[in-house]
C-alpha cells in the first residue's frame, strides 16, 4: 500500500492540467511539462486536486503508484515555482566562469571544463553575498524539470567531487563532507 500514492496533489490557481490518455501535460507561469505515465496508473482531476490511482492490485501497479504521484507533483511544483540546486566550489584557484549560457570550470586540471546546459536549464554564478557575477565560487542550476536540474547538478559535481583530506572540490550547498586525518609524522 503506497502512502505517497494515496495523497492528493493540490493544484495551484495559475496551473492547468491536461489529460490525454496516459499523457499528462501541466502548464503554468514558468512553462509547460509533459510526461507519459505507465498504463498501470490513472490520473484524474477533481476540482483543485489531482488524484493518481492504480488500475489493479498487481505488483508493478503498486510499485509505480507512488512514483507516478511524485512525478506529477514535481511537474506541478516545477511549472508553478521551479527548482534550484546550489553548488559550492572550495579550493585555492578553483572557480567557475560564465560564457554565454555555458559554464567553464577551472578545477586544477590542465584544461578548463566546459558544461553546456540542456534546453530549459539556466546556470548562474553568485558571489558570497548573493549577487550575480561572471566569475565566482557558487553555481546555481535552475529550471522547471526537477530531473534535469538534479542530473546537471550531479554532472557538475562529478567534475571534481569533494575529497576527504582537505575538502577541496565541488559540493552541494549544505552537504557534509566527512574528513579524514592525514598521515602522521615519524616518531
Amino acid at each position: 500500500m503506497s502512502r505517497i500514492g494515496k495523497r492528493p496533489i493540490p493544484l495551484p490557481k495559475n496551473v492547468t492540467l491536461t489529460l490525454e490518455g496516459q499523457q499528462v501535460t501541466v502548464k503554468g507561469p514558468k512553462g509547460q511539462l509533459s510526461r507519459v505515465l505507465p498504463p498501470e496508473v490513472t490520473v484524474s482531476q477533481e476540482g483543485e486536486t489531482i488524484l493518481v490511482q492504480r488500475r489493479d492490485e498487481s505488483r508493478t501497479a503498486k510499485e509505480r503508484h507512488g512514483l507516478c504521484r511524485t512525478l506529477v507533483a514535481n511537474m506541478v511544483e516545477g511549472v508553478a515555482q521551479g527548482f534550484t540546486k546550489k553548488l559550492e566550489i572550495q579550493g585555492v584557484g578553483y572557480r567557475a566562469q560564465q560564457q554565454g549560457k555555458n559554464l567553464v570550470l577551472s578545477m586544477g586540471y590542465s584544461h578548463p571544463v566546459e558544461i553546456t546546459p540542456p534546453d530549459g536549464i539556466t546556470l548562474e554564478i553568485e558571489d558570497n553575498q548573493g549577487k550575480k557575477v561572471q566569475q565566482g565560487t557558487i553555481v546555481l542550476v535552475s529550471g522547471i524539470d526537477k530531473e534535469l536540474v538534479g542530473n546537471l547538478a550531479a554532472q557538475i559535481r562529478g567534475v571534481r567531487p569533494p575529497e576527504p583530506y582537505k575538502g577541496k572540490g565541488i559540493r552541494y550547498s549544505g552537504e557534509f563532507v566527512r574528513r579524514k586525518v592525514g598521515k602522521t609524522g615519524k616518531k
